[in-house]
């Protein structure tokens, strides 16, 4: 039973696998209107910022309720570096990780030796400071926020249309999934295995539990920041009410629905939050009642599933 179930997994996530989906999605928009190919982008929006707080919340155990904080950060420096001062959109990248790393280390350093709820109020309490700092400074339009961000270039090409973005977070989904991938399968993923497992457990055994931790932290801020940068340019205006609370428990719902730690899952998780209420918007008796039918399903999927829909396989002994 158990070496069908392995094979079962192996077919899935092979290369042939792979690489048939890869194909698929490249030659999606080939097929699609404006509107699909907006719907798939969001589902990819989300999927980036879900393999972001993945690193944090399904790596390491940590309980991360302020993740919109972290890509406002990297869309505001892109904003306001752009909109102020004058910078290329690509320039503004290296700025974003410095400021995204800065930021988790100031929150990260001091708070990460806290565990579950107190640490879920830190970061919580983080992300209220940030946007309500971006609601009430100049700098970042208060609260209109900035608008008129420029579209960046790509080798001559004005990224304006709707399948250039496609392709551009295609890549950028495939970029996270790799980073991820290498994280997971490293000698400091498998630490975070530990972590998360049974933290004392991973510190009698040598581990710098608080380091670790911070590193997770730093990776994933780094990914949150990089991704809010792209959706500035993506949308050319940006509002403290997009860094709102809810925007966080949507990352976060979009995680666990998915299966923490498992970036199939994650990715699974991501899209079917963004593309769900979509696809049932203009159906007779539903459209209008969709975001209800939708609260209920999860409802049912947590209690059927409550370890996502592709959970990860546990590891024995964390090889």
């Amino acid at each position: 039973m158990i070496k069908a179930k392995e094979m079962m997994n192996s077919k899935w996530l092979g290369p042939g696998m792979l690489l048939g989906l890869l194909a698929a999605m490249l030659a999606l928009p080939l097929f699609s209107n404006d509107y699909v190919l907006i719907v798939l982008w969001n589902g990819m929006f989300y999927a980036l910022l879900a393999l972001g707080l993945n690193i944090i919340v399904g790596y390491c155990g940590l309980c991360d309720l302020g993740y919109a904080a972290k890509f406002a950060i990297g869309a505001y420096t892109t904003g306001i570096l752009m909109k102020s001062f004058g910078w290329n959109f690509w320039l503004t990248l290296p700025m974003v990780v410095l400021v995204s790393l800065l930021a988790a280390i100031l929150v990260g350093a001091p708070t990460l030796k806290l565990r579950s709820d107190y640490l879920a109020i830190v970061t919580l309490g983080f992300a209220e400071i940030v946007r309500i700092t971006a609601r009430n400074l100049d700098i970042t339009g208060s609260a209109s926020g900035l608008n008129a961000i420029a579209r960046p270039e790509l080798f001559g090409l004005r990224l304006t249309k709707s399948i250039h973005w496609y392709y551009v977070f295609l890549v950028l989904v495939i970029l996270f999934v790799f980073i991820s991938h290498r994280v997971r399968s490293s000698r400091f993923g498998r630490a975070l295995a530990y972590i998360r497992e049974d933290e004392d457990a991973a510190r009698a055994m040598g581990v710098n539990t608080t380091r670790y931790k911070l590193y997770a932290y730093m990776i994933g801020a780094v990914l949150g920041g990089v991704t809010g940068s792209f959706f500035a340019v993506r949308m050319t205006a940006i509002s403290p009410q997009s860094f709102d609370f809810t925007q966080s428990a949507n990352i976060l719902l979009a995680v666990i629905l998915g299966g923490m730690g498992k970036i199939p899952g994650v990715i699974a998780g991501a899209v079917f939050f963004a593309v769900f209420p979509e696809i049932f918007r203009d159906v007779p008796f539903i459209g209008d009642a969709r975001m209800l039918f939708f609260g209920i399903l999860l409802v049912v999927v947590m209690i059927v599933r409550p370890q996502g829909f592709w959970p990860e396989r546990k590891r024995g002994a964390l090889k």
